[in-house]
């Protein structure tokens, strides 16, 4: 019995003695810039556990282990993986990964520097350049705000823009017809990505469009 007992300690000892791994988190903004609805998981568990991502759609500020890990895609309802993207993401980092397709090659990140204005009331925004035929884009937000012969894949820096209402044009880059004149609301001390999506001559879920993102911080 005393044999026993101290085996059972020197186990004891050895498990407190174990040095288990740190794990370091990255902060990720998911947006679905494609056509179909999605389920997003990281090595086979599940991540948009709230509701699917719908065409424009997205999911912001999850955290996620940092480091080379295993990005899936399925469609809703069926098991098989529509596409794999293995991605190495910083700790302590902000991102955004775009879907434009369905494979790997339509989709890319880009690191984020966040910043708000809590000073001057006013708001920033970006244009994310997601519509794989549209060509180069030139994009205007309000009278004062434009982002000029951006191309697909692109990211913009984020630029202040004053609060209220604001119309948004998109332009083939040397077009005087826009392709989209719409309205958005932008409140201040707040951060947002604009972002079209889809195909020029899409129709249903892949028409030609824009989506907005708040990426302002949890906290």
């Amino acid at each position: 019995m005393l044999f026993i007992a101290a085996i059972i300690g020197l186990v004891s000892c050895k498990n407190n003695d174990n040095v288990f791994p740190t794990v370091t988190y990255t902060d990720l903004t998911v947006v679905n810039a494609s056509p179909n609805i999605l389920n997003f998981y990281l090595d086979g568990t599940r991540q948009n556990n709230t509701s699917s991502l719908f065409p424009t759609g997205y999911v912001a500020h999850l955290a996620l282990p940092a480091g080379l890990q295993n990005y899936q895609f399925k469609i809703p309802g069926s098991s098989s993986v529509l596409f794999s993207d293995p991605l190495n993401f910083n700790a302590r980092t902000f991102y955004s990964l775009y879907v434009t397709g369905e494979s790997a090659g339509g989709a890319f990140s880009h690191a984020d520097t966040l910043y708000i204005d809590t000073i001057q009331n006013i708001a920033t925004v970006r244009f994310v350049h997601a519509a794989p035929d549209a060509g180069n884009l030139d994009v205007y937000v309000g009278d004062t705000v434009n982002f000029k012969a951006r191309t697909f894949k692109t990211t913009s820096v984020f630029l202040a823009v004053g609060s209220g209402q604001k119309e948004v044009k998109i332009y083939q880059q040397g077009s005087l017809i826009p392709k989209i004149d719409t309205t958005i609301t932008i409140l201040p001390n707040q951060v947002y990505t604009l972002f079209a999506k889809g195909l020029l001559n899409g129709k249903g879920n892949a028409v030609f469009d824009v989506g907005i993102v708040l990426n302002t911080p949890n906290n």
